[in-house]
């Protein structure tokens, strides 16, 4: 929840904003505003995911998911942050006041790595549907098993809280390719076409 409330929090960072008016985001120091209730590398994550993704590096990754975050919490952050954004972008295009953020759940996390996650995809190590080994969480099954379900597979939950979402914002896995059926009160071709500029603005390059 705290990683929910700093990703709402890091739209209004001046740090974040001036870094998007440079050429590169390492042209610009200073500290993020922050609501101060994340590890500094969990707040610079948040907020590079939600207000600048598109110059996001490798390079940049690496630090992250090498360093005290570990591979798993960036994998999760960059999951809570999706979805946070995801869901006050559509309440704002409503209208709508951002929704309340629930109570966090008592209890620890389970931190179940999946043995069968290798780092030969993307630039965090994901679970090839043929990798998930006896007793492991499979987060396929339910949305499907494409690169795109894999980029989270690290995290098997998380695969499935996003895809949750994104099928009720989208499409089902099996409605993207029935061009007989129209699922929607738009059509498949208006939905691609609104996909794809809202992609292109946002520079996303999958």
């Amino acid at each position: 929840m705290a990683i929910a409330a700093e990703a709402r929090n890091a739209r209004g960072c001046k740090l974040c904003e001036e870094r998007k008016q440079t050429l590169s985001p390492y042209a610009v120091t200073g500290v993020h505003e922050s609501l101060r209730n994340l590890p500094d590398e969990t707040a610079e994550a948040v907020h590079r995911l939600v207000t600048d993704a598109s110059r996001i590096t490798e390079a940049w990754v690496r630090t992250m998911a090498d360093g005290p975050l570990g591979e798993a919490g960036y994998v999760e952050i960059v999951s809570v942050a999706s979805i946070v954004t995801a869901l006050d972008t559509f309440d704002r295009a409503l209208g709508r006041m951002p929704r309340a953020l629930p109570a966090a759940v008592d209890g620890p996390p389970s931190r179940r790595r999946p043995s069968g996650a290798k780092r030969n995809l993307a630039w965090v190590a994901t679970l090839a549907p043929q990798d998930v080994a006896p007793g492991d969480p499979n987060p396929y099954p339910l949305h499907g098993d494409k690169n795109i379900h894999r980029a989270l597979s690290l995290v098997p939950q998380a695969v499935i809280d996003f895809f949750d979402l994104d099928v009720e914002l989208y499409l089902r896995d099996h409605e993207i390719r029935d061009f007989t059926t129209e699922y929607r009160a738009i059509s498949h071709a208006q939905i691609e076409l609104i996909a794809g500029r809202a992609s292109a603005i946002n520079r996303c390059f999958y």
